[in-house]
C-alpha cells in the first residue's frame, strides 16, 4: 500500500535532513520534486497544484526561524499538511440512536462492493451490532448468491427478494430490521460498468426512499485518477458522506487515496487491505501518513498484537520466558498469532524507520510462516521441548516429514536458539507491565 509514494517520499526525506537551512533555492527544488512525485502517483493535478503551494507557503514563513534541524522542520511541514489534505481526523460512522441505521453501499460494478458490504458488517458485528445485508443489486448475475455467501462467511443474514423493484426491497428490509430489533442494515446496491443516468436514477430513488445514516461510496484504489472521475459523479448525485477505497493491499500507487477526499470534499472513512473478511480499516489521515513517510504506526501494530494475543497469554508467555522454558511449541504458537495480524509486508510498514529499501532488502514472504509451521509440527512432542537433542538424523526425518531441506531445518534451529536468547534478555527488562506484554505479543 502507496510504495511508490514511501519510495519516492524517502529519498527526498534523504535529501531534506542534509539542510543546513531552509533557503528559496532549496523550496523551490523540493517542491518540484514533490510536484513530480504526486503526479506519477496519479494524484490529481489541481490537488497536487494547491498542496505544492501549502508546503512552499509554510516553508517561506520558516526560513527566518533559527532551528537546529531546519531539515526536519521541513519534513514536519510536509507530513502535516499531508495529513490535512487526508482529512487530519478519523471520520467514524454516524448511525444516529434510533435502530435500525441505514447505511447505503454504491459504487460502480468491480469496485468489490459486495466484498466490502461483508468485511463492513463483520467490522460492526465486531462492536457489537446486529446487522442485517440486503441485496439490492438485482441486475448482476449472481450478485445475490455472492452476497449470502459473504453473509455466510460472517455469519450475517442476508435479506433478499429474487429479481424483484431494489427501492421496494431495500424499504422492506429496512422494515424487516425495525421489526426483529436489528441494530444495522447495510444496503448493497447494483453497479454498472460506468456511470450512466439510470444506475444514479435508482440508487437516488432508494435513498429518498429509505433516508440512510451512511452513504458510502466504494471505489477500486487501483484507478487512480478514474477513482476521483466517478466519485465525482456520484457526488453530484448522491449526498455521499463517506468513501471505501478498496484493493490498497495491491501495487496501488496511492493517487486515488491522497486525491479523493479534497477533490469532493467527503471524508474516506474506510480502506480495504485485504481479501479477507477483517480486511477493513478505519482510514486514520495521521496513521496513513506516517506509514507513507516511514514514520511508523506503533498504534495500529499495538492494537493487532493486543487482538492477537490476551493479556493471559502475554503473563504466561512472560512467565516462560523468566524461566527459560520458551520452547518450539510456544514459537509455533507465536507464528499463528503473527498470521492472525495480517501480511508481513505489512506489519512491517507499520515499525518506525522501516523504509521502502530496508522491504526490499527484507524480501518478506508470508508462505515462509507457513513452511516454518510445517518444520515444527514434524517434530515430535519431545523434540519441540528441548531442540538441543535435534542430531543429524532427527534434522533428515524432520525434512522429509516437512516437505522442506536439511537446510532450511538447521537455519530455523539457529533461529529459534537465537530468538531464545534475546526474548530471554526481554522478559528481565524493566518496562511497563502493559508495555511489556504488547512487546512479548509482537515477538
Amino acid at each position: 500500500m502507496f510504495n511508490q509514494l514511501a519510495d519516492r517520499f524517502d529519498t527526498i526525506f534523504r535529501n531534506l535532513r542534509g539542510l543546513g537551512k531552509i533557503t528559496d533555492s532549496n523550496i523551490q527544488q523540493t517542491s518540484r520534486e514533490i510536484r513530480r512525485v504526486l503526479l506519477e502517483a496519479d494524484v490529481n493535478f489541481k490537488v497536487t497544484k494547491a498542496f505544492v503551494k501549502r508546503v512552499k507557503d509554510r516553508a517561506e514563513g520558516t526560513k527566518v526561524l533559527k532551528s537546529v534541524k531546519p531539515g526536519e522542520q521541513f519534513i514536519k511541514i510536509i507530513h502535516d499538511e499531508l495529513v490535512k489534505l487526508l482529512g487530519e481526523k478519523a471520520k467514524p460512522l454516524e448511525l444516529g440512536s434510533k435502530k435500525p441505521a441505514v447505511i447505503l453501499i454504491a459504487g460502480l460494478q468491480g469496485s468489490g462492493k459486495t466484498t466490502t458490504c461483508g468485511k463492513l458488517a463483520a467490522l460492526l458485528k465486531k462492536q457489537g451490532k446486529s446487522v442485517l445485508l440486503t441485496a439490492a443489486d438485482v441486475y448482476r448475475p449472481a450478485a445475490i448468491a455472492q452476497l449470502q455467501q459473504v453473509g455466510e462467511t460472517v455469519d450475517v443474514p442476508v435479506y433478499e427478494q429474487g429479481a424483484g423493484d431494489p427501492v421496494v426491497i431495500c424499504q422492506s428490509a429496512v422494515e424487516e430490521a425495525g421489526a426483529s430489533n436489528t441494530d444495522v442494515v447495510i444496503l448493497d446496491t447494483a453497479g454498472r460498468l460506468h456511470v450512466d443516468g439510470e444506475m444514479m436514477s435508482e440508487v437516488q430513488e432508494i435513498a429518498v426512499a429509505v433516508n440512510p445514516h451512511e452513504i458510502l461510496f466504494v471505489v477500486d484504489g487501483m484507478t487512480g485518477q478514474d477513482a476521483v472521475n466517478s466519485a465525482e459523479a456520484f457526488s453530484a448525485a448522491l449526498k455521499l458522506t463517506g468513501i471505501i477505497l478498496t484493493k490498497l493491499d495491491g501495487d496501488a500507487r496511492g493517487g486515488a487515496a491522497v486525491s479523493i477526499s479534497e477533490a469532493i470534499g467527503v471524508p474516506i472513512k474506510f480502506i480495504g487491505v485485504s481479501e479477507k473478511p477483517d480486511g477493513l480499516e478505519v482510514f486514520d489521515p495521521k496513521r496513513i501518513v506516517d506509514r507513507i513517510l516511514g514514520f511508523g504506526d506503533v498504534v495500529s501494530l499495538v492494537e493487532k498484537a493486543q487482538e492477537g494475543v490476551s493479556e493471559d497469554e502475554a503473563a504466561k508467555l512472560e512467565k516462560k520466558l523468566k524461566d527459560a522454558t520458551f520452547d518450539l511449541e510456544d514459537f509455533s504458537d507465536q507464528l499463528k498469532q503473527l498470521q492472525n495480524m495480517g501480511p508481513l509486508n505489512q506489519i512491517m510498514g507499520m515499525m518506525p524507520g522501516v523504509n521502502q529499501k530496508m522491504m526490499k532488502v527484507l524480501d518478506l514472504d508470508d508462505r515462509q510462516l507457513v513452511w516454518t509451521k510445517a518444520i515444527i509440527s514434524s517434530m515430535t512432542p519431545v523434540e519441540r521441548r528441548d531442540p538441543t537433542i535435534i542430531n543429524g538424523s532427527r534434522r533428515m526425518r524432520i525434512a522429509q516429514g516437512s516437505g522442506r531441506t536439511v537446510q532450511e531445518v538447521n537455519q530455523l534451529l539457529k533461529q529459534f536458539a537465537q530468538m531464545k536468547k534475546m526474548m530471554k534478555k526481554m522478559g528481565k527488562m524493566k518496562l511497563p507491565k502493559n508495555l511489556k506484554h504488547e512487546m512479548i505479543g509482537l515477538n
